[in-house]
């Protein structure tokens, strides 16, 4: 597996997404469940479907790309929003980055390694394959210089406290579906979604700023634009409610790029219950 991931990560960037649209379509026409929830998705969100199509192949770039993500040479990087970043380092500030599912979420946490992990590194939370080969690959691949992961559990959790505690960024998907008991049910385009109460815990217990980052995709191969906003406001103290706070912010988001949304997540499914 290794080995097939390091020959795709020399392979030209355009050439890698446009394999991976075509696999986006390819799984959306053949797969019956999938597309119902995609389409699902997008009326739930009352999103035209016009503004949503391109999401089909950009769901199958955003496999595609990994190999060169994981083990490539550099991609090239554009920032917008960066002066919020370089706010929060200026006050000494640790850093809660909010990514939604949109765009390449890879790239984000990749790009703030490369520019700032020197000065202040990044931990990312990410779920473990259940696959232990896969999830060795993922995990050496994912850490670089100024980058590391921290895995959804309990140590994992502490990781991020303690790295917020020093002055650190840590980065998580907010709209990820948590585990049974780690989230509220929160509305999400309308619709209640179990949410996690994680992300607004770390901003609340460590004071640390929060910022949305989110990767787009440029057309062509040409490489990627990390943009970055302030939450721009004060998150409540109920959980629920900052659940809900979160939720809006990553819908505004979302609204601005639909595109380059992972429709097809299952966002609405009930939690999954873990072992003790």
């Amino acid at each position: 597996m290794t080995a097939l991931f390091r020959f795709l990560s020399w392979l030209p960037l355009w050439l890698l997404h446009a394999v991976g649209g075509l696999l986006g379509w390819v799984v959306f026409l053949s797969s019956p469940t999938y597309r119902r929830r995609f389409l699902s998705n997008v009326q739930q969100a009352a999103q035209a479907w016009g503004r949503c199509r391109g999401a089909v192949g950009q769901a199958g770039e955003l496999v595609a790309e990994l190999p060169r993500l994981w083990f490539g040479p550099p991609v090239p990087i554009l920032w917008d929003g960066e002066a919020h970043i370089e706010q929060a380092l200026a006050a000494g500030q640790g850093i809660v980055f909010l990514t939604p599912h949109l765009g390449s979420f890879e790239v984000t946490a990749q790009a703030y390694a490369a520019r700032y992990g020197a000065r202040q590194p990044m931990t990312v939370l990410f779920r473990p394959s259940r696959q232990p080969r896969l999830r060795a690959l993922v995990a050496s691949a994912r850490r670089r210089p100024g980058l590391m992961t921290a895995p959804t559990t309990l140590a994992g959790v502490k990781q991020l406290i303690k790295a917020l505690r020093q002055g650190q960024s840590v980065g998580l998907l907010p709209d990820q579906v948590p585990p049974q008991g780690l989230g509220v049910w929160a509305p999400f385009f309308g619709r209640e979604a179990y949410t996690m109460t994680l992300s607004a815990r770390l901003a609340q217990q460590t004071g640390a700023a929060v910022l949305v980052a989110w990767g787009e995709r440029l057309s062509l191969g040409r490489g990627y634009r990390v943009h970055v906003r302030p939450l721009g406001v004060t998150l409540p103290a109920d959980p629920v409610a900052a659940a809900s706070t979160i939720n809006r912010a990553m819908e505004e988001v979302i609204a601005a790029c639909p595109q380059q949304y992972l429709w097809g997540y299952a966002r609405y499914k009930q939690p999954r219950q873990e072992s003790p």
